[in-house]
């Protein structure tokens, strides 16, 4: 090879490295995992690196708030990147609906969950697992099923609470609850259920549960940030988010 290529080879791969960047976001744990596999792609694609953190959407709030080194913040909901925004922890004019949220009742046993959730009317288990409702948004949209089906009260005895959606689906996966309202993206692989059964709750028992990414003030001017969330409105993502069971 050439001296003179070898040389331009080298400078661009200097180059590259050089512009290369890290970038720190705050993930809702229900997006775990299809962020575990679009933060793989994102840094093949383009060199940066992804520092992610999963955890519940009303914990990352208070921690951004209090100064925590996040980037960018990939809520389980549209209101906290919307509150972010007005209170000045986030640039404004970058928050975006990346996934639309589906919400599902799970049970590790196969065949026990039926495909319309009349077992919740039978109410013949132990226990129930959801989100605890003032952390996480899919606790919240769990808690108006229940109450529009006019069973809050009824099973209210039965309810146990995760930290947040990751939890929740830990208490169902371990036995310690007998059943539990999780999201599409941990149960399903490709659009199939991969354990147990389940029941797809239908969208009009609860609102539309948008999760809505946003840039936060700490990441403004990040190239590595900009870059990602520039990746997250793309092609390639959206049909990734959507074979987890997610709407865009």
């Amino acid at each position: 090879m050439p001296r003179y290529v070898f040389a331009l080879i080298t400078l661009f791969a200097l180059a590259s490295h050089t512009s290369a960047g890290e970038v720190r976001i705050a993930v809702a744990s229900n997006f775990m995992a299809p962020m575990k596999v679009m933060a793989a792609q994102f840094e093949r694609d383009t060199g940066h690196t992804v520092l992610a953190s999963y955890g519940s959407t009303g914990k990352f709030y208070a921690q951004i708030r209090n100064g925590a080194p996040f980037d960018i913040l990939l809520a389980a909901d549209d209101e906290t990147p919307a509150r972010l925004d007005r209170e000045g922890a986030a640039v404004a004019s970058t928050r975006f609906t990346y996934a639309i949220g589906q919400l599902v009742l799970w049970s590790a046993q196969a065949g026990l969950v039926d495909d319309q959730g009349r077992l919740l009317m039978k109410g013949n288990f132990a226990h129930l697992a959801l989100a605890d409702p003032k952390l996480a948004p899919y606790g919240a949209a769990a808690l108006e099923v229940l109450q529009k089906m006019k069973l809050d009260r009824v099973l209210a005895p039965k309810l146990v609470l995760g930290e947040n959606i990751a939890q929740t689906h830990q208490f169902v996966a371990s036995g310690a609850a007998t059943l539990g309202f999780v999201s599409s993206s941990q149960v399903l692989d490709n659009g199939k259920l991969t354990s147990g059964s389940a029941w797809p709750v239908p969208a009009d028992l609860h609102a539309p549960i948008r999760q809505d990414a946003v840039l936060l003030a700490q990441g403004k001017g990040k190239p590595a940030a900009e870059a990602f969330l520039s990746y997250l409105k793309g092609e390639k993502a959206g049909m990734l988010i959507t074979t987890f069971g997610y709407g865009r």
